[in-house]
């Protein structure tokens, strides 16, 4: 290893102990520890620009083991982002752009938000799997224009996060060979050295997962590393993973490969002894000039972005159709004609009017909304049959080639997620996915995620009820919509027809900032009659499905419920009845509207689920603060209360008060 080589390494270092310090919060030993890891991917193979952070063909590095983030904000400084040093200086401070762990969006330079262990090696999935289905859409025998690698950094807790084990199977099975993963190997965790609860033999756990794997190799060994990730291109059907074990805190004089450098600033003694041993004689946050030209990377990306350019020219010379296509899908931007194809979809399923459950309505509305849309990429935790996930014009994903855009990925819904994560975020592509509702709480973390990072992410969730029936409380959602309505920025739509599911798609689609996730039923619903004003106004949210001049109460419904709540408005004169398939959009709305809506009556929310969420709107509520149980869908109903009598009732005791 060169002397310059090893200053460059030392400069991650020190930025990453005096950031900590100054911040007195933060995590220095991981950087510390992978920073020749960093250095050898970083300078010796990564391709990118700093002066354009998002030109398309770049490759991608996402920092799995996110408590490392002074890694990546050392990194993006060095080579000559956008990222200052008194942006280092404001590290995890209020407003700073240098968040405690890294966040998509903030700075440029960072391609998903991590943190959560795990999930980055699975977004990292998502991304060479994108890499992987654009290249097979757009490349030509005589032009690559989709032709870079995914890289991500991993540590002990990733692996040890059961993610990971459902993300990178998968990842074996789809022969991601585009995807490396360098393994920090350092055998520290915050509770100290994990031998006592981590025995895995990783390597041989991810050769069975069928990935190339090599290693153990020494992390800080640059030569070694840079030999590795070299021959990890020349592979051709698998992912790699590069075992690198390193030393936590690597360069401490008394805390190196201790957990006393996980989680907290060295302190300024320790700090300074480092320095003396490593003659760093730089004052904090400095950086010798010798060691910052020898990192500068902007030169060297743009002419890889201008090689590039180049070639895409020619390739839009040639094939005119396509390089207009691409263009529009990586600066993701719908298809021009694409709000006169739902306004038509809209007047269609209305026309229609059938009676039919909201999953069957969403693959109709798939059919006629995403056949539109290239960029479609859909999937199902292996309820393709019951979540209607397949519409007419899915294929798919064929793992040699990359062709096709329906992806199986087994009974992995928080894998599933989190991939899906990555597809979007790495740009070209609309991903939607699909489990029951129940199982939602196996993807919440990676839900939360799109919707931290304003993802355009569909989520199709079935069997929304005790409607499913027999199978019983286990997998009877009660307390499921509600708590996902409590993740900000998630659109959360309880369709009550055909109508309002394709309504849910069109906000779904055309929502760019806000993932979404339709609520869908098994059972059969009917299709609700509307005014044209009713029709326009779905799009907000809620609106007034029945007016009626002689109300005395309104009936809030969602869902299924809808469908009772006209049965009890037809039955007597006295009640005007609001649909509400989405309570985050009507939320949004002004104080007018949501006054025209609700009005001035007494207001009754109907909802087959915890009913803690609806006083928002309502002064009483007929929902299911229980579990289900296991029996006909028509029998359930009537026990828990959704029956025209029990509306009446409550209606009565609102009318009285």
């Amino acid at each position: 290893m060169s002397s310059i080589e090893q200053k460059s390494a030392n400069a991650i270092r020190f930025l990453s102990m005096d950031a900590v310090q100054k911040a007195n919060s933060g995590h220095p030993g991981a950087p510390m520890g992978m920073a020749e890891m960093a250095y050898a991917l970083w300078h010796n193979h990564l391709s990118h620009n700093p002066s354009n952070p998002n030109f398309f063909n770049r490759d991608r590095f996402i920092l799995s083991n996110g408590h490392a983030s002074m890694l990546l904000y050392s990194l993006l400084h060095l080579t000559g982002y956008d990222v200052s040093v008194d942006d280092l200086k404001n590290f995890r401070q209020l407003n700073s752009r240098t968040a405690g762990h890294p966040e998509h969006g903030y700075i440029p330079g960072i391609e998903t938000t991590t943190g959560p262990l795990g999930q980055g090696i699975t977004n990292a999935v998502g991304f060479a799997l994108a890499e992987k289905m654009l290249a097979a859409e757009f490349n030509k025998d005589d032009f690559s224009i989709v032709d870079h690698y995914t890289y991500t950094f991993m540590g002990d807790g990733c692996m040890m996060e059961g993610i990971s084990h459902e993300a990178c199977a998968l990842a074996g099975t789809l022969k991601l060979n585009k995807l490396i993963a360098l393994y920090d190997d350092n055998a520290i965790s915050i509770d100290g050295d994990v031998s006592g609860w981590f025995t895995d033999n990783t390597k041989q756990r991810f050769e069975a997962y069928q990935w190339n794997v090599i290693g153990p190799i020494d992390g800080h060994d640059i030569e070694a590393v840079s030999k590795a990730i070299a021959e990890a291109k020349t592979q051709s059907e698998k992912p790699t993973l590069i075992i690198c074990k390193t030393k936590i805190g690597k360069g401490s004089v008394s805390k190196e490969g201790s957990e006393a450098t996980h989680g907290a600033p060295l302190g300024d003694a320790e700090i300074a002894a480092i320095r003396e041993k490593m003659g760093w004689t730089s004052p904090a946050f400095e950086t010798p000039e010798d060691v910052a030209t020898h990192w500068d990377a902007k030169a060297k990306g743009l002419a890889a972005e201008q090689n590039w350019a180049a070639a895409f020219a020619q390739y839009e010379t040639k094939y005119p159709e396509l390089a207009k296509e691409f263009l529009r899908r990586m600066n993701m931007a719908l298809p021009e004609n694409f709000n006169e194809i739902i306004a038509n979809a809209m007047t269609e399923v209305n026309a229609k009017g059938e009676s039919i459950a909201t999953r069957v309505a969403s693959k109709n509305a798939l059919d006629a909304l995403a056949s539109h849309l290239p960029e479609i990429v859909g999937g199902s935790a292996d309820l393709t049959p019951s979540n209607n996930t397949f519409f007419k014009a899915s294929k798919n994903l064929d793992i040699a080639t990359g062709e096709g855009n329906y992806v199986r990925y087994g009974v992995r819904e928080f894998g599933m997620a989190a991939i899906m994560n990555g597809l979007a975020l790495h740009g070209g592509f609309i991903p939607y996915g699909a489990t029951f509702l129940v199982f939602s709480d196996y993807a919440r973390n990676a839900i939360r995620m799109s919707a931290l990072m304003e993802q355009k992410v569909i989520y199709v969730m079935t069997h929304d009820s005790i409607g499913l029936g027999e199978d019983g409380p286990t997998h009877q959602p009660v307390e499921h919509v509600e708590s996902l309505r409590l993740i900000p920025n998630l659109n959360v739509w309880r369709p009550a027809d055909t109508v309002e599911t394709m309504a849910a798609w069109a906000s779904g689609l055309t929502s760019d900032k806000n993932p979404t996730l339709l609520a869908l039923s098994r059972q059969k619903l009917s299709f609700q009659p509307r005014t044209a004003e009713a029709l326009a106004n779905i799009a907000k949210g809620g609106y007034v499905l029945k007016e009626n001049a002689n109300a005395k109460a309104t009936i809030i419904a969602t869902g299924s419920e809808v469908e009772l709540a006209m049965k009890a408005a037809e039955a007597r004169d006295d009640i005007r009845v609001v649909s509400m398939p989405c309570v985050e959009l009507f939320r949004a709305n002004d104080a007018t509207y949501k006054t025209s809506v609700l009005g001035n009556l007494p207001v009754l929310a109907v909802e087959a689920g915890t009913t803690r969420g609806w006083y928002e709107f309502a002064d009483a509520v007929i929902g299911i603060d229980t579990f289900g149980a296991s029996a006909p869908a028509e029998q359930l109903f009537e026990v828990f209360g959704f029956t025209v009598e029990n509306i009446h009732q409550h209606i009565d005791q609102l009318i009285q008060k």
